[in-house]
């Protein structure tokens, strides 16, 4: 399904909401997956080709976490996928949602919606948005996957302008994803929307999943910066609708991280479907604690305080963060610059990409770092790697690595996570203090020549004091893990 959706009256959120929802940790609109299933295979979906579809919610959970949704303030749920008819109970979650008093979005490539179904819609006033990436038949099929796609998607979208869409309320929509296939035809498309009362919702694609795979659907960014010019110049002109272009989205601004979050099929909660880090498992935790006490979440929520590079410094800052998740895919950072945004053609060496070397993130110098790179960031969690070789201080004359070492290795990734989320943000240092370990084991020894990765899980926090659980690696095989006890002055959630 479509990695963004579409703010729009009556739920384009004002400035003071989303700065209330901020502050206050709660939402304004949800994201659900009902199901993972769908009947395509589009050659651009977040979903890789082995993904598992086992384990998913019931229905009492999905109602369960609709109503925590709407209790934390979201007024919103837009359902995405997989796709959204293949689930069993989709008519029946409907018309809870609605009976909730829920404004639903619901995105779909028009799978079982006959003349009834699309009524039935109508009737709820679900707002539809319809998958369709092009007009031509060969082109909608090879982007979907399966050939019959194109004449499934027309006669749906007939039923459903037949049952009444598009009205005052509900509304309808097409979703469509610019690539190398379709982008010629989208001026004419859009404008084929516009002149039927349809909205046009049309975006980048997220380098993600299947798209991953297949980079010959990707455009060049220069070329997409004249077709988003294009097409906000044809809106001002013909249709009186006045839009300043920015990426990733058409015509709308992505604020999403600030008030909205992403329930997946299995229960784990993420930023987006394109910052697909998990935060949580309402099926553990409830989701006002997952949005609280998330790091990550609070992190983008508070993103002018922590982003990186030259989205930093961008006049547009205060109203656009990029693409949060192009960032995430193509840096392995959720705090980095967008670097498919066209205002960042020119400085892709200001953005920087994990792995990233030690020796800009740490105080110790050469002699005393035992870490090379910082290689991953997550929710709560840093990994580093090392690659032991025979000049390093701590390795004995038998070539074996020191005890003593396994500690400071996981002292380092910790001060290299740290230093990694203050990288180009803050030249002043951030004051940490190791207070010590506690159930330390050594349960192997590392050699010259061996690689060890070493990873970092913040497990608790008490105002400015953390236990961190640390583990060091060669391989599959764990060789020390233990706890330890730090002091960080200001440390952040």
């Amino acid at each position: 399904m479509s990695s963004c959706f579409l703010p729009i009256q009556p739920f384009e959120f004002s400035e003071q909401e989303i700065a209330e929802t901020v502050r206050e940790n709660r939402l304004l609109s949800m994201e659900i997956e009902f199901s993972q299933r769908c009947n395509l295979r589009c050659q651009y979906c977040y979903y890789a080709d082995k993904t598992s579809f086992e384990n998913g919610l019931t229905r009492e959970e999905i109602h369960d976490v609709l109503l925590q949704a709407k209790a934390l303030g979201a007024r919103k749920i837009i359902i995405l996928g997989g796709e959204p008819m293949v689930y069993p109970h989709i008519m029946e979650t409907l018309h809870f949602l609605r009976t909730e008093d829920l404004y639903v979005e619901m995105f779909t490539n028009g799978y079982r919606i006959s003349p009834d179904i699309a009524q039935q819609l109508f009737d709820m006033q679900v707002f539809v948005v319809v998958k369709m990436n092009s007009r031509a038949e060969h082109i909608q099929d090879a982007l979907s996957g399966k050939k019959g796609a194109y004449k499934n998607i027309q006669e749906a979208f007939k039923n459903l302008l037949h049952a009444g869409y598009p009205g005052e309320q509900p509304l309808l929509a097409v979703s469509s994803i610019i690539c190398q296939q379709n982008i010629d035809d989208v001026p004419a498309m859009w404008e084929w929307l516009r002149d039927q009362n349809i909205i046009p919702y049309f975006e980048m694609i997220t380098p993600q999943g299947r798209a991953r795979a297949n980079e010959w659907l990707y455009v060049d960014i220069g070329r997409l910066e004249k077709l988003f010019y294009a097409l906000s110049e044809l809106d001002r002109v013909k249709y009186d609708i006045h839009w300043e272009p920015q990426p990733p989205l058409v015509g709308i601004k992505c604020q999403r991280h600030q008030y909205s979050c992403l329930v997946n099929a299995q229960g784990y909660v993420f930023p987006c479907v394109g910052t697909n880090i998990p935060v949580g498992n309402i099926r553990e935790r409830k989701l006002a604690d997952i949005i609280r006490e998330s790091e990550v979440i609070q992190d983008l929520r508070n993103y002018r305080k922590y982003i990186k590079g030259p989205c930093r410094t961008c006049e547009k800052l205060s109203e656009c963060y990029g693409c949060r998740g192009a960032a995430y895919q193509l840096t392995g950072d959720y705090l980095a610059s967008d670097p498919w945004c066209w205002h960042n053609a020119n400085k892709q060496n200001d953005i920087v990409h994990l792995p990233v070397s030690a020796d800009h993130i740490i105080p110790q110098k050469l002699s005393m770092r035992v870490i090379d790179k910082l290689e991953k960031v997550s929710e709560r969690m840093g990994q580093a790697s090392v690659s032991i070789s025979n000049d390093m201080l701590f390795v004995r004359e038998d070539g074996t690595l020191d005890e003593a070492v396994y500690l400071e290795l996981i002292a380092q990734t910790i001060a290299a996570l740290n230093g990694f989320k203050m990288l180009g943000v803050s030249d002043a240092s951030q004051d940490g203090y190791l207070l010590g370990a506690r159930n330390l084991e050594i349960l192997g020894v590392a050699g010259i020549g061996d690689l060890l990765t070493i990873t970092v899980n913040k497990v608790a926090r008490y105002g400015d004091f953390g236990i961190v659980l640390g583990q060091v690696f060669r391989g599959d095989e764990m060789l020390a893990q233990g706890e330890v006890k730090i002091w960080q002055k200001d440390m952040e959630s």
